[in-house]
């Protein structure tokens, strides 16, 4: 049975060149010169090459090991650029629901004050705006600057809204339109997500015109816009004045619902 043969490390060959150099050494005078001579350079050349082989392969992990490191340097990365990806995407997920719940609320607000206007101006009682009566512009232009700015606000330009808004309101402080203006820029403000002024400009038209015929809808507007800041206990409170103040209004009405959820 024959004896199965390995092959040896390169390391390993050049220690046994040099156990064969050195015994070469010790044992010349057996030899001829020439063999000797012969003998010795081969062994030569076989240690030196073990060595370099020996060298080639820590070289070779020395440069696999920085390959490995930069491979998972690069992981890293596309595992923190996959982390904020998802971010962006959850935040541009929240911000497109939280749009279009802000548009339904003030899809349906238009519709409210539309019916609103509409059975006011039916019954005369009030002016075609639904507002409660007042002093006209200097100029006889409010109505239309009102009409104008309003044509802005429905049209989705809510930036251009707050400022048609605020410049009418400077303009015309004591026009039967003032209240409304003021409202519409509340929602122009809601719409663009500044709340506190938003709250502002409501709470100035119930001070100004408490009877208006939108004040219901502003005090709505208020708890929706203190329900965009996390102010719970303030937006039930606003509700529950609105169902006590004004109980038979169809704000009220979405004011319980909104109550109710709340709860």
């Amino acid at each position: 049975m024959m004896a199965r043969s390995f092959p040896l490390h390169p390391l390993r060959v050049g220690v046994l060149a040099l156990a064969a150099l050195a015994s070469f050494s010790a044992h010349a005078d057996l030899f001829g010169d020439d063999e000797a001579r012969r003998a010795i350079i081969e062994l030569r050349q076989r240690f030196d090459t073990a060595v370099s082989a020996q060298n080639r392969l820590v070289e070779d992990n020395a440069q696999l090991r920085r390959s490995v490191l930069d491979l998972q340097q690069q992981i890293q990365a596309l595992k923190d650029d996959l982390a904020r990806s998802r971010g962006q995407q959850e935040q541009l997920t929240r911000d497109v629901e939280q749009q279009r719940a802000q548009r339904d609320a003030l899809q349906a607000l238009d519709d409210r004050v539309k019916k609103l206007e509409t059975d006011a101006a039916s019954k005369a009682a009030a002016s075609p705006d639904g507002g409660n009566g007042g002093a006209m512009g200097a100029d006889g232009n409010d109505k239309q600057d009102y009409d104008a700015a309003l044509a802005v606000f429905r049209s989705g330009d809510f930036n251009a809204a707050q400022t048609s808004f605020a410049s009418f309101i400077k303009r015309y402080p004591r026009s039967s339109y003032a209240p409304s203006a003021l409202f519409w820029l509340g929602n122009a403000q809601y719409a663009t997500r500044n709340y506190k002024e938003a709250i502002t400009n409501f709470r100035s038209l119930l001070t100004a015109a408490p009877n208006h015929a939108k004040a219901p809808e502003a005090l709505l507007s208020i708890a929706n816009c203190q329900i965009e800041l996390k102010d719970t206990r303030a937006a039930r409170a606003t509700l529950e004045t609105l169902t006590k103040n004004y109980p038979q209004s169809e704000a009220a009405q979405a004011g319980r619902e909104r109550l109710a959820r709340l709860r």
